[in-house]
């Protein structure tokens, strides 16, 4: 097992490039699943480890794949398979969204319930609704979601949860229907960047999807799909993430290949709190003109600010002067880095959903443990303002998500290297 190693308190300047977003990569390597043909995926995160799980797993249902650079070719080849094992759906939740096109193609399916990050609890039952309102018999037995339809029909579903929309059960609920008979109309949609993604996909691929985008997504079955050619949108939180590198750093840095539509809330939060974001020639150019000011956030589902950029903004608030309250309405559990962040001397306390945090001058480096993906990403951009030495373990969380984040970072100046265990 790995661990970083973080010289703090140096400014970064330079540029970096944003890879294609894992959160989009992801769902639409399952939607292969529905193709009758080759399909080309470009600008996709090749080295991340969630990538290669999603390959493992479309390899056991019947899939060819072939990696070059950023690219994914993938085909079938023989007899396609509906039993996603739990070995590896077990590693990465967004597993769960084989489920989907499984169903659709073979109207049957057996997948294993998904693991991945302990942020709280992420019920599926948002995903059995949309999927058996098509038609779908649905059971969980020993572990595994069991699936078998005769015919798959359109069906007006509403998706709404007690936490807002789901990502993966709008895209669960969309593959499966781009197969059924009739239309479909799915309410309360996610609308999150992601989603829309993968519907420009599928329309790619044969099918007929209007409304991608908005909370209302209507679908109109065809007989098949075939192959087709897509680049994968950039990563709109690795692009929030190093913004925040900048600004927790005091650094300039320009930022390429980022997509300032899908990050509108947090540039908006972060200009408030005195960032500078502008567009540059080449990307965009982030910077501090002056000193920081505290801000309160609410994690919301999109366009609200994404819940996956809690942890980094609790970090840069953790170094502003004043008193900010981030309070969390996706995963009301997701505070597990905050006891680390503590340890750094950060002054954080909870309060139900919501962080309290008195910002001080300083943090300072220490001995720290991830407990998931964007947890390990605060925890990385503490120990880059921090005094001194910070040591983060468990990092294998941050290759999940994150593309050569020690290479990026060190050409931007950052003293970070990595380090095996003891």
């Amino acid at each position: 097992m790995d661990k970083l190693i973080i010289e703090g308190s140096r400014k970064l300047k330079g540029s970096v490039r944003i890879s294609g977003a894992k959160n989009a990569c992801l769902p639409i390597l399952a939607a292969t699943l529905l193709a009758d043909e080759k399909c080309v995926i470009k600008n996709s995160p090749n080295s991340l480890r969630d990538i290669m799980t999603m390959l493992k797993l479309l390899k056991a249902l019947g899939m060819k794949s072939v990696v070059e650079g950023d690219t994914i070719i993938i085909e079938p080849v023989g007899e396609r398979k509906s039993f996603a094992p739990y070995k590896l759906v077990s590693t990465m939740r967004a597993s769960v969204c084989v489920l989907g096109p499984l169903v659709g193609k073979l109207k049957q399916a057996n997948v294993s319930f998904p693991g991945g990050c302990i942020i709280g609890p992420r019920p599926i039952d948002l995903h059995f609704k949309g999927i058996s309102r098509l038609g779908v018999d649905l059971k969980i037995k020993k572990g595994y979601i069991v699936a078998r339809a005769k015919e798959l029909h359109g069906a007006d579903i509403y998706l709404g949860g007690h936490f807002g929309s789901s990502v993966l059960a709008t895209a669960n609920t969309m593959m499966a229907a781009v197969l059924a008979k009739g239309k479909t109309v799915i309410e309360s949609a996610a609308c999150e960047p992601e989603v829309k993604d993968l519907a420009d996909f599928l329309v790619k691929m044969g099918a007929k999807i209007k409304g991608h985008g908005s909370p209302r997504i209507e679908i109109e079955g065809v007989k098949r799909l075939g192959g087709a050619e897509h680049s994968v949108i950039p990563d709109r939180i690795e692009a929030g993430t190093y913004i925040i590198a900048s600004a927790i750093t005091d650094g300039d840095i320009i930022i390429k290949n980022a997509n300032l539509e899908h990050l509108t809330a947090v540039t908006d939060k972060l200009t408030e709190a005195g960032v500078s974001i502008t567009r540059a020639a080449d990307g965009i150019r982030v910077r501090r003109k002056k000193a920081l000011s505290p801000v309160d956030a609410t994690m919301l589902p999109y366009p609200g600010f994404p819940t996956d950029m809690q942890a980094q903004m609790m970090s840069l608030m953790s170094v502003t002067k004043g008193i900010s309250v981030i309070t969390e309405k996706i995963y009301p559990g997701r505070f597990m880095h905050v006891s680390e962040l503590n340890r750094m001397g950060a002054q954080i306390h909870l309060e139900g959903p919501s962080a309290i945090v008195k910002g001080i001058k300083r943090l300072s480096g220490a001995p720290v443990m991830a407990s998931d993906l964007r947890a390990s990403a605060a925890l990385v951009l503490a120990g880059l303002a921090a005094d001194d030495k910070t040591e983060i373990s468990r990092v294998y969380h941050l290759d999940r998500g994150y593309e050569r984040i020690e290479e990026k970072l060190r050409k931007l100046g950052a003293r970070i290297w990595r380090e095996k265990e003891i």
